[in-house]
């Protein structure tokens, strides 16, 4: 399984784009988020997930963990195909898709093209609660840290006062990569800060 491709882009539209690598060229189909990112880049870091079906092959990139997450959340919704999930992800970026799930903003929802009351009730209906305990964002980095017991303390904390896991997780997580040996009382506070 394919987890990223990292080249220089040799074509790049709001649609698709084409990262070689060693001599080959992929055909990467991606959102508008995507596109806007690698604007104006010539070497980028692509994150695949690779759509098989037996009269298909597709790969759909993303330019960061955290989309192309939420991305495999969307597609796991009974009538969301690869398509629709895309459009999605090009009519808003992840954060508003989450908040309007958690939110249970239908009519945000229903805005994007291909997506019906119906539709929008099953995405809130089947993915409110795990988008509320973190599913669909990329977390693999949160509790790399050798100090796991005051990350954990502190995502536990801002849980309790109300946050979202997934907005937490990220705020923490993007605290910690500008300051790794931040204090559990400084992290907390600089997370207030952002939320």
């Amino acid at each position: 399984m394919i987890d990223y491709v990292k080249g220089k882009i040799t074509e790049l539209n709001p649609s698709e784009m084409t990262v070689e690598t060693y001599g080959i060229g992929y055909k990467i189909l991606i959102s508008l988020q995507t596109f806007s990112s690698f604007e104006g880049k010539s070497e980028v870091t692509v994150y695949i997930h690779h759509y098989l079906r037996e009269d298909e092959e597709l790969f759909y990139g993303f330019s960061t963990k955290d989309e192309r997450e939420l991305f495999r959340l969307l597609i796991g919704v009974s009538g969301i195909g690869a398509a629709t999930a895309r459009m999605m992800l090009s009519s808003l970026s992840s954060d508003e898709i989450r908040n309007a799930i958690i939110a249970e903003d239908i009519a945000r929802i229903k805005s994007i093209k291909g997506i019906g009351v119906k539709s929008a009730q099953r995405l809130i209906l089947e993915l409110k609660d795990k988008i509320v305990k973190g599913g669909g964002a990329d977390t693999s980095g949160i509790f790399n840290r050798t100090d796991n017991a005051i990350t954990e303390e502190a995502v536990t904390a801002l849980i309790l006062l109300g946050f979202p896991k997934a907005t937490v997780q990220k705020t923490v997580l993007s605290i910690l990569k500008d300051s790794p040996d931040i204090s559990l009382e400084s992290l907390i506070k600089e997370a207030l800060k952002k939320l």
